[in-house]
């Protein structure tokens, strides 16, 4: 990301440069907008989900929207996470405001956890959130959408037994 210039955006994005600095003067200010967008993405995906009938839907719904999402994975890993890593390599502020958005899902999955009556609710959406990553880690290292397909099974198996848990 760092010799990464405008030039190279503009091309990637097939627009015209002037175009890329019409809205942003600076590298910075093009990431510091992806960061704002997602965080905004986030938001209107936990709305949407907290429309959902119970916890365990919900979680299961976020489950299935990253397995949707399993072929991007494969190009190129968790678009998000990705540009975490590389941000927390930056001394400038940046690689904090991913983390705060990172943090508004941890809060939100953990939110789901606690509603299932987990006492653990902290613990265990570090778990899926974790699982998450390294799955979107190994998708785009073996280049493989199946393996995210195959694992999302196992994360909503995982949440059915959560949720049964808490039935007990």
């Amino acid at each position: 990301m760092e010799k990464t210039t405008l030039g190279d955006i503009a091309r990637a994005a097939e627009v015209p440069l002037g175009n890329v600095y019409y809205y942003f003067k600076t590298k910075d200010q093009l990431v510091e907008a992806a960061v704002d967008d997602h965080c905004e993405q986030l938001d209107a995906l936990t709305d949407r989900l907290d429309a959902l009938p119970d916890p365990a839907a919900r979680l299961k719904a976020l489950v299935a929207g990253w397995v949707d999402q399993r072929e991007t994975a494969a190009r190129f890993g968790c678009p998000f996470g990705t540009l975490a890593t590389e941000l927390d390599k930056r001394d400038d502020g940046l690689d904090r405001a991913a983390a705060k958005v990172m943090l508004a899902l941890l809060d939100w999955v953990e939110s789901q956890f606690t509603q299932l009556g987990r006492a653990d609710a902290d613990a265990l959406a570090v778990e899926l959130v974790a699982a998450y990553q390294g799955l979107s880690v190994l998708t785009n290292t073996l280049r493989d959408p199946g393996l995210m397909a195959t694992q999302g099974d196992r994360l909503h198996a995982w949440i059915d037994g959560i949720a049964r848990s808490r039935a007990c």
